[in-house]
């Protein structure tokens, strides 16, 4: 049985503890007091993950079994989750692979002819066909590719379809493919708490029009956690449109949940905690570090990019999307969340080479951003784990680097938008338009391989509601030019950080270390 996360207090025993920054990763002693957080341990997996497939199909929660929504003549539709996740990338095969497979066999026991894939990318980049078969697997990538196994196109304006309006006026507007089948099937993999219910029909298969009313800056600043739906407005948005979508639409949801063996065993000790490893350990640490550091930068990309993560499976549920999603979340949470006492002056984090948005690419410094400020400070429910006002110190090289094939609105942004203001609200008002409609961005976002347009203004605001809680945002060695565009202080080492800090929480902080990856989810309860 794995053991539950923690909460680690530093002492004079605690030897040095793992710090990842990009590409790289160092031990780093903390001062006495520090608080660390630490994920739980790795649940177990599914002993036959084909089994739970079939009885999440044939025994689904408030709905009828698959094999009874199936007929001869209907319009059947397969959406899945895009390479954002899992991450890293999961070792082959699949969950969704596995899961799709199972669909389709029973579509072709009913004598369903009309199936169509579509990977619900939403404003993400295409997938290359290389990159869909690696999700979907060479057999089902070979029976459908390229005509009916394809990348959503927000702006493929004959292919969408306006569903109508919520109760707060948002617009519902989704590929129209999806809104026309007689049955919806959608594949998650519901890697964080964030993920799945109806967020992935409502904003992976969504326009920007849709998109626009919740992936904005006052959404975003005032989401009190994406990990939490219940406090978070962008949720709340997609939940509405979600019920939308289903007085439209039968929809039945897949959602599945991966344990947190992000690494394979090479790299095992990056997921261990420090005073656990063994001798051999050690020695791979050492000699992964040194290999790693001696590396050029493109070559040290292509090792950590080429990894493939060992998950093992731990639910599969099927039926409708609300009461499904509840299961997945019952998952999720056992296996990352820990329960912390109150907040610090000083959160740490390290961040790794990989976020949501830059697989198979480069980690620009508006992504390095996003990772931290949105991703793992919102990875919290009930409060951040650092005070209003305190201070956040980020591990990264912040490389003022972008991929013109991916990114290439983000090159403009953070060299035109950024040098304005670095406030959400200001950018969202004098450039989100410009951006979202110019057509050379729209011609490479439909045609090639980038992100579209609008792309690098939901990243920043994403950053919204940790650079309104915090008062001071610090990276220990990231590139000092980028950061300064960003509107951030950097600091050559971990000490010069606190110091600089200091003129926001004091000489004496209380300081948090939420040590990840792997996943980890922090219940953060008020101090008595």
């Amino acid at each position: 049985m794995a053991r539950p996360g923690f909460v680690l207090t530093v002492d004079e025993r605690t030897p040095p503890l793992l710090v990842h920054a990009g590409e790289s990763f160092r031990l780093q002693e903390f001062p006495l007091g520090t608080r660390v957080v630490y994920p739980p341990e790795s649940l177990p997996g599914l002993p036959d993950v084909d089994e739970a497939i079939e009885q999440a199909l044939l025994n689904p929660v408030d709905s009828e079994p698959l094999p009874a929504l199936l007929r001869a003549g209907m319009r059947l539709t397969i959406a899945f989750d895009d390479l954002s996740l899992p991450l890293p990338p999961m070792r082959k095969p699949d969950i969704r692979q596995r899961v799709i497979e199972h669909v389709l066999e029973y579509a072709a026991r009913a004598g369903v002819d009309d199936v169509q894939l579509i990977a619900a990318n939403a404003l993400h980049r295409r997938m290359t066909p290389a990159e869909i078969e690696a999700i979907v697997g060479e057999r089902v990538f070979r029976s459908f590719w390229p005509d009916n196994l394809v990348n959503f196109d927000a702006e493929d304006r004959a292919n969408l379809a306006h569903l109508g309006m919520t109760d707060k006026d948002e617009d519902v507007e989704i590929s129209r493919r999806a809104a026309e089948s007689d049955l919806l099937v959608y594949v998650n993999v519901n890697l964080v708490a964030m993920d799945g219910g109806w967020k992935s029909t409502a904003i992976g298969l969504a326009s920007y029009k849709s998109l626009r009313h919740h992936h904005n800056a006052h959404t975003m600043t005032h989401s009190r956690s994406f990990m939490d739906r219940h406090s978070s407005q962008l949720h709340s948005s997609a939940w509405r449109m979600g019920q939308v979508v289903g007085r439209h639409v039968k929809v039945f949801q897949i959602e599945t949940t991966l344990n947190n063996d992000a690494f394979p065993s090479q790299y095992g000790f990056l997921t261990k905690r420090e005073w656990e490893w063994s001798l051999r350990d050690q020695a791979t640490f050492l000699g992964a570090k040194r290999g790693l550091d001696l590396l050029p930068a493109k070559a040290r990309r292509k090792v950590f990019q080429s990894m493939e993560a060992p998950y093992a499976v731990t639910g599969v549920t099927a039926g409708a999307v609300e009461p499904v999603h509840e299961q997945t979340l019952e998952r999720v949470h056992r296996q990352q969340l820990v329960e912390v006492d109150g907040q610090s002056d000083v959160l740490v984090m390290g961040l790794p080479y990989l976020c949501p948005y830059n697989v198979n690419s480069v980690m620009n410094p508006i992504l390095a951003a996003c990772l931290g400020l949105g991703y793992f400070f919102n990875s919290y429910i009930g409060q951040p784990l650092v005070r209003k006002g305190g201070a956040v110190i980020l591990n990264h090289p912040v490389p003022w680097e972008f991929s013109a094939l991916h990114h290439p609105s983000y090159i403009d942004f953070f060299d035109e938008v950024l040098s304005v203001s670095t406030d959400p609200k200001v950018i969202e008002q004098k450039f989100e338009e410009q951006y979202a409609t110019d057509p050379w961005y729209i011609h490479l976002y439909r045609t090639s391989y980038a992100y579209h347009g609008v792309h690098p203004f939901y990243m920043w605001y994403w950053c919204a509601h940790a650079l309104d809680h915090v008062g001071d945002v610090i990276w220990v060695g990231g590139d000092r030019k980028a950061v300064a565009r960003m509107g951030m202080r950097s600091a050559s080492t971990f000490a010069d950080a606190l110091e600089m800090a200091s003129d926001t929480v004091g000489r004496s902080p209380s300081i948090t270390y939420q040590h990840a990856p792997p996943h980890i989810l922090a219940h953060v309860k008020s101090s008595a």
